[in-house]
């Protein structure tokens, strides 16, 4: 079985990567076509700002008393209309840009967390929440904001570089030759960067989800550092996680800053040059003071957008780097699909076969070897055995979490993959020993997955669940919020609470994974009762620890190391006085 694992180690396609972005922003193309037209506009109007400046040069350069001062202020009114409507229009595309980011945000991470919802099981179990959750944050966020600013910037800059060019090459050719020669060397030096800084910032991605992953591990099991005094520890590694994510960061922004300054270094190579072949040309009368002027002004109009473009490359590798990460998740292989065949499965009986199955996580270890029982409807299976011999991952394949190698589970007659799996997931209900509550009301806690249910109804099975007393004495009793995972109640509590919601659920089938662990005997015993009255007509399968509370069970699986070793009553295996017996022993010796 494939392990489902994010890998962020192999060679990336920034190209790829820069496609499926655009694939994500077409919807608003009117937008982004709107955002160019401005664009071009504004750019426009400010190249046109230097030829108005060169003009009104030559005016006032035309000697005492030759000055035409009307003209003069013409033009300098007509600069300062220009550059003031492109810096509104400038506003504007930044305004407009920003909404396409936040859609193209919201639209992605919409996609992500649908995705992490068709996923299996498998891949959970084996990549870190704080890295699925950078994915999602942070990742995205360095995308958007790439949208919002750098796209923003390459787009005037683009247009500002041509019209720049077109300007020069009209006014001085033979100066406008300077800067095509200083062209080649920017391109050249900007691509040695980004072959080299690329990996570095796909590094610097990998450690801060590394880093994420680490610290939502670590305030997940805070009560557990305190209890074992591991502060400092905990706090080392820490900071040997940070510092992976600080080198990197330093790395990748250590190559990418060189990029601003050796091309400001370039670009005011080519200014001296030009202020230099210029002086020399005027002297020659070949051109005027105001085309000099302008040139130079152009020349700066030129090289400026190249430099901010060097500039947003650390960005733009940053988001392509960012993108492939969350790519990389939503092409993760979703759960196998149901078969084109596969049927719902409807009034439930509750009768369950394994039938010589063998599966394993990792096909080079197999877990369970050709197991067979039957789970007859309305029975009670209890299973039982040490750590490590596969009760949970009976669990895993009733709930269709991992599909099996070899052999066959058989539900009401027919083979599980022949059901579609939400409706066989349906048939279940589940209490486990780590209890689930999301923050919301006692009610909605309760009355999660049974819709339509009312105040009635969840009152009845919190009465069975013995919880209802303690709900009455909060101040708004079933209208009370509780925190995120229950947070502000006992852990016994919440478990009462989880027990209560599968008994509304109402499922032919209850699966209950040590589910009054947490909770004091004389509860357990209540609820043992309750749960026994309300599994009247359904097949229950119970993982134990405590052997003590499935002493009732109609049938009881011994497992040991993926073999049922032993099946029967607790009187039956007791009277065996096999491995069931030494279990049982040595837990009331």
């Amino acid at each position: 079985m494939a392990i489902n694992k994010i890998s962020t180690s192999k060679p990336k396609d920034g190209k790829k990567a820069l496609k499926r972005i655009l694939s994500f922003v077409k919807q608003y193309r009117l937008l982004i076509l709107l955002s160019l037209a401005l664009s071009f506009t504004s750019n426009v109007l400010s190249l046109i700002g230097p030829s108005l400046a060169g003009n009104a040069i030559n005016e006032a350069s035309a000697g005492a008393g030759k000055v035409n001062f009307p003209l003069v202020l013409h033009y300098v009114r007509l600069m300062l209309l220009v550059y003031v409507s492109s810096s509104l229009i400038t506003i504007l595309i930044n305004v407009i840009m920003a909404n396409v980011a936040k859609l193209t945000a919201k639209k992605l991470r919409k996609e992500c967390f649908e995705k992490l919802s068709r996923l299996p099981v498998s891949f959970f179990d084996h990549n870190l929440a704080g890295d699925i959750i950078s994915r999602v944050s942070y990742d995205i966020d360095v995308i958007a904001t790439s949208l919002q600013t750098d796209i923003v910037q390459i787009m005037t800059s683009v247009v500002t570089v041509l019209g720049a060019l077109v300007m020069m090459l009209r006014i001085a050719p033979v100066l406008a030759v300077v800067v095509l020669v200083t062209i080649p060397i920017s391109v050249t030096f900007t691509i040695y960067i980004k072959k080299k800084t690329r990996p570095l910032f796909i590094q610097r991605s990998k450690n801060y989800g590394k880093m994420n992953g680490f610290v939502e591990e670590m305030f997940s099991g805070e009560k557990t550092i305190q209890a074992y005094a591991y502060e400092n520890q905990v706090c080392e590694n820490f900071a040997q996680v940070n510092g992976q994510a600080a080198e990197a960061y330093w790395k990748a922004d250590y190559h990418g800053v060189s990029i601003g300054p050796t091309m400001g270094m370039i670009n005011n190579i080519c200014l001296g040059l030009i202020a230099t072949l210029g002086s020399f040309f005027y002297m020659m009368q070949i051109v005027s003071l105001g085309q000099i002027s302008s040139f130079i002004l152009y020349s700066r109009k030129f090289s400026g957008p190249i430099n901010e473009i060097a500039n947003v490359m650390n960005e733009i590798l940053s988001a392509l780097s960012a993108a492939e990460r969350v790519f990389h998740l939503l092409d993760q292989p979703e759960e196998v699909a149901d078969k084109e065949d596969a049927v719902q499965l409807l009034e439930v009986d509750g009768d369950v076969r394994f039938r010589n199955v063998s599966f394993g996580y990792d096909p080079e270890r197999t877990i369970l070897h050709d197991l067979s029982f039957d789970a007859q409807p309305g029975k009670l299976i209890a299973i039982v055995g040490p750590t490590g011999a596969g009760k949970t991952t009976i669990i895993n394949l009733l709930m269709r979490f991992y599909d099996y190698n070899k052999g066959t589970v058989l539900v009401d007659g027919k083979d599980e993959m022949d059901y579609l799996r939400s409706s066989l997931r349906a048939a279940y209900a589940m209490v486990l020993q780590e209890t689930w509550l999301f923050r919301g009301t006692i009610f909605e806690n309760i009355a999660y997955g049974r819709e339509n249910a009312t105040m009635e109804d969840v009152v009845r099975v919190a009465k069975k669940a013995h919880i209802h007393p303690f709900i009455m004495r909060l101040p708004k009793g079933y209208d009370t919020v509780i925190s995120e995972d229950g947070g502000n109640i006992s852990k016994g509590q919440k478990q009462l609470l989880t027990i209560a919601r599968a008994m509304l659920y109402d499922s032919k089938m209850l699966i209950l994974d040590e589910a009054t662990s947490n909770v004091d005997t004389s509860t357990e015993r209540e609820i043992q009762d309750a749960m026994r009255e309300l599994m009247h007509d359904k097949t229950c399968f119970v993982i134990a620890h405590r052997l003590s509370t499935i002493q009732n069970a109609d049938n009881i699986l011994v497992l040991d190391h993926g073999d049922v070793v032993e099946q029967g009553t607790h009187a039956q295996l007791m009277e065996k006085k096999g491995f069931y017996y030494k279990l049982y022993a040595a837990q009331f010796e």
